[in-house]
């Protein structure tokens, strides 16, 4: 069992930055991490994901350039550096991590690819 916890939600203005990280604690092992989000009355849609080994990561369209995934893994810990932040960034964003390897990470940005999930963080961006 994979435990995982989300930090670092806030309310935020338009342009601004927020960093959000998610440690994984238990039976914490697995081959990628990855970040997604959902607003209300909107399905939950992927965001960016991370292997443990190496450094290939993996973006949404909507979030590419301005997000950054990146790793800890001595701290199993993920984070989510978040810029130019604007009002459609606005969601409850969830950690998940996959057991499961596939070699093309397009793979990791389906929610199906993943085993457990944390319970959330809101990010609020105010225009």
């Amino acid at each position: 069992q994979v435990h995982l916890v989300e930090f670092g939600g806030a309310l935020v203005q338009a342009g601004g930055s927020l960093r959000l990280s998610c440690r994984a604690s238990g039976r914490t092992f697995s081959h990628a991490m990855g970040w997604f989000r959902q607003a209300p009355g909107k399905e939950r849609e992927f965001v960016a994901a991370i292997r443990w080994s190496g450094y290939s990561t993996y973006y949404a369209d909507s979030v590419k350039g301005r997000f950054t995934i990146s790793k800890d893994n001595a701290k199993n810990t993920v984070y989510l550096q978040m810029g130019s932040l604007k009002p459609e960034d606005t969601a409850t964003y969830y950690c998940a991590a996959s057991t499961a390897y596939y070699s093309d990470q397009y793979y990791y940005a389906s929610e199906r690819r993943y085993d457990y999930w944390g319970q959330g963080t809101q990010v609020t961006v105010s225009s």
